[in-house]
């Protein structure tokens, strides 16, 4: 029995909510690993926002690619999706996609004073189109 995900139970559980674990190839040191928000649809692909003068920003530039991970750890209903590709569009954030990402997270009054709060200008939308998958549900067993 296969404890893999159909092309649409993985597309699924990519669009729910899930705070990624980005990690980004850097030469010459461990790939950069960290939590991220994250936003995902079906034919469109998968969106971050990240300052393109931090550390993210820079090694997203440089590598041209990245990996996220989505987990659901808990047991006994573990499972993952892990995509990876290119970043096919890079260009500022606009404030409509701060907060869209900030409702995606938040409830309504919270996001919209998140995204207030937050300058747009310091940041850049990455869109990444997934070329691999990797996928585990232990929910099949």
């Amino acid at each position: 029995m296969s404890m893999n995900m159909s092309q649409a139970e993985r597309e699924a559980y990519l669009s729910e909510l899930h705070v990624g674990v980005i990690s980004i190839e850097m030469a010459g040191h461990a790939p950069l690993a960290t939590p991220i928000w994250y936003d995902y649809k079906p034919g469109v692909g998968l969106w971050i926002l990240t300052n393109p003068h931090s550390k993210k920003g820079k090694a997203l530039e440089a590598a041209g690619r990245f990996t996220l991970v989505a987990q659901n750890e808990a047991a006994p209903l573990y499972k993952y999706v892990s995509v990876s590709g290119p970043v096919t569009e890079v260009r500022p954030c606009t404030e409509s996609e701060n907060l869209a990402m900030a409702m995606r997270y938040f409830d309504e009054a919270t996001a919209k004073a998140y995204a207030a709060s937050v300058d747009v200008d310091t940041s850049n939308y990455y869109l990444m189109q997934p070329d691999q998958w990797l996928t585990l549900d232990y929910s099949k067993m």
